[in-house]
C-alpha cells in the first residue's frame, strides 16, 4: 500500500443505517442485518446512489426444504433485488441449503 487509504460512506435503502468502510473493492456489497426487513442479511449501497430494496416470497412449493424463512410471517424468502435509479438490479439469492442425515 502506499500508504492512503479510500473511505467509502454507505447506507441502506430501507432503514437508513449508515457505515464508512475502508478500501471497500469496487463491484462488492457490504451486508447488515436490517430491522426494516425483519432481520434478514440485507445490502448497503453507496452514500448519494438512489435505490430501493424489494423482498420476494417463494412461490414454489417447498416441501420438506430448508429454506430462509421471514423471521415475523414464517414465510419462504427467496431473494431481495435491490433496484438502482439507473435500472441495474442486484439480487441476495436466499437458496435452500442442502442437509444430510448420518445413520451407524
Amino acid at each position: 500500500m502506499n500508504g492512503l487509504d479510500l473511505y467509502t460512506d454507505l447506507r441502506c435503502p430501507q432503514c437508513g443505517k449508515t457505515a464508512r468502510v475502508k478500501n471497500l473493492v469496487i463491484k462488492s456489497a457490504r451486508m447488515h442485518q436490517c430491522p426494516k426487513l425483519r432481520g434478514l442479511v440485507a445490502p448497503m449501497v453507496r452514500e448519494g446512489v438512489k435505490a430501493e430494496v424489494v423482498l420476494h416470497e417463494r412461490e414454489d412449493y417447498i416441501g420438506t426444504t430448508n429454506v430462509q424463512l421471514d423471521p415475523e410471517r414464517k414465510r419462504p424468502v427467496m431473494n431481495l433485488e435491490t433496484r438502482y435509479a439507473d435500472g441495474h438490479t442486484d439480487l441476495v439469492v436466499y437458496a435452500p441449503a442442502a442437509t444430510v442425515s448420518i445413520r451407524r
